[in-house]
């Protein structure tokens, strides 16, 4: 039973069969299909990717994931000592290490904004941010649908009061394609990075960056390659240098307009029925894990998506995870003996946890129901235990 939709997705079938066609076509004539028309494709998938996320397709770029994104991003800035380096306590570990790294670097300063989780509204998001910026903060990193949390951050309004400020904002949209409705140029974020392998299901690998047109001529791939010396002109520098980092397997960007077919078609209402569909099935979901637990709703329901975060009791210890996506003894016994997939993060930091539940269309509200007996059952046996579940 999956109920772990959100970490990398699932990739429909149909669309795996597209992607191995590129392939095949790939390995049949390699010097045609990556010579001479390696680009047609890509564009045909870069315009589709475009309509769907309301983006300028001139303004977007393929990348493996979001974390590759934003280390183009972050590692083409030209900081300086002092400089600020802005994100929250919810951003992805992968991401925070980034900044991590371009701060130490260049002697410039990390900030991290405490945004509170259980959360009342929208607008104690947007106050925690704005409080951590200051006259020396250089750039936002800010999620659009945290990974950890699960909370729809309200993005726009952020980006506006940044921007506002003059700080640039580079949005890790990873979870956001597929879930919730977008429309790129309407946020106007500096930098906006998603991916596709998520809630749109295509192949794993397939990422995209977004950078505004004023920028674009400062933000390098961290491959520097072929395009660095381009003297075409019939495409911007931009395009030509993320369109060819190396010899690569472009499948998963070629099969994204495949995914957008295939998913949007398994509801009468097309995509906005899906994202609907699954909402509703993760909010029943947390309510059902909230009541085992007794516990309240640790956010109002317009801050969910098809992603919902559920605090659970202490773990039993505070080693580190056993993997860098996280491995905690409660996800590995709800799999041994359930049979049942679904993540336990340690966040903010062990022994804190939360319970992850993602909804998607091969998803049912028995699973959940299923989870929640797991849970209590689970919890119950910690409990009695001396020293376990406090």
């Amino acid at each position: 039973m999956f109920l772990n939709h959100g970490s990398f997705g699932a990739c429909p079938k149909a669309v795996l069969a597209a992607q191995t066609e590129f392939r095949r076509r790939m390995e049949a004539e390699p010097i045609e299909f990556l010579w001479r028309r390696y680009e047609e494709p890509l564009d045909r998938a870069r315009n589709a990717l475009a309509k769907f996320v309301g983006a300028r397709a001139k303004d977007l770029v393929f990348v493996p994931n979001a974390t590759t994104a934003v280390n183009a991003v972050v590692r083409s800035l030209e900081l300086r000592p002092g400089d600020e380096l802005l994100t929250t306590a919810h951003d992805y570990n992968a991401c925070r290490n980034v900044l991590v790294e371009a701060a130490r670097r260049a002697r410039a300063k990390m900030v991290v904004a405490d945004v509170p989780f259980p959360v009342g509204k929208p607008e104690e998001i947007l106050e925690a941010i704005m409080r951590a910026v200051t006259r020396r903060t250089r750039l936002a990193m800010i999620d659009h649908v945290s990974s950890h949390t699960a909370l729809i951050f309200p993005i726009k309004r952020i980006i506006r009061e940044l921007e506002g400020r003059g700080v640039d904002t580079l949005v890790d949209g990873a979870h956001a394609p597929g879930m919730v409705p977008l429309n790129l140029r309407s946020l106007r974020a500096t930098y906006y990075t998603g991916n596709c392998h998520k809630w749109i299901c295509a192949p794993k690998g397939a990422g995209f960056l977004q950078v505004k047109r004023d920028r674009q001529k400062f933000i390098r791939p961290l491959s520097i390659s072929h395009g660095a010396n381009s003297p075409r002109r019939d495409r911007s520098p931009f395009l030509i240098e993320f369109g060819w980092t190396g010899t690569w397997d472009p499948s998963a960007f070629l099969s994204i307009p495949e995914a957008l077919r295939f998913m949007g078609a398994l509801l009468p209402g097309g995509w906005p029925a899906v994202m609907q569909r699954n909402r509703r099935l993760v909010l029943a979901a947390r309510k059902i894990s909230c009541r085992s637990l007794g516990i309240d709703l640790p956010c109002p329901d317009d801050m969910i998506g098809s992603l919902a975060s559920v605090p659970l009791p202490d773990a039993a210890t505070t080693d580190p995870p056993g993997s860098p996506l996280y491995l905690d003894s409660l996800q590995d016994r709800l799999l041994a003996e359930y049979g049942i997939e679904v993540p336990i993060i340690p966040w903010p930091a062990p022994p804190k946890r939360q319970l992850r539940l993602s909804a998607q269309l091969y998803n049912s509200l028995p699973q959940f129901r299923l989870l929640a007996c797991a849970l209590k059952t689970e919890l119950a046996s910690a409990a009695c235990q001396p020293g376990l579940g406090r």
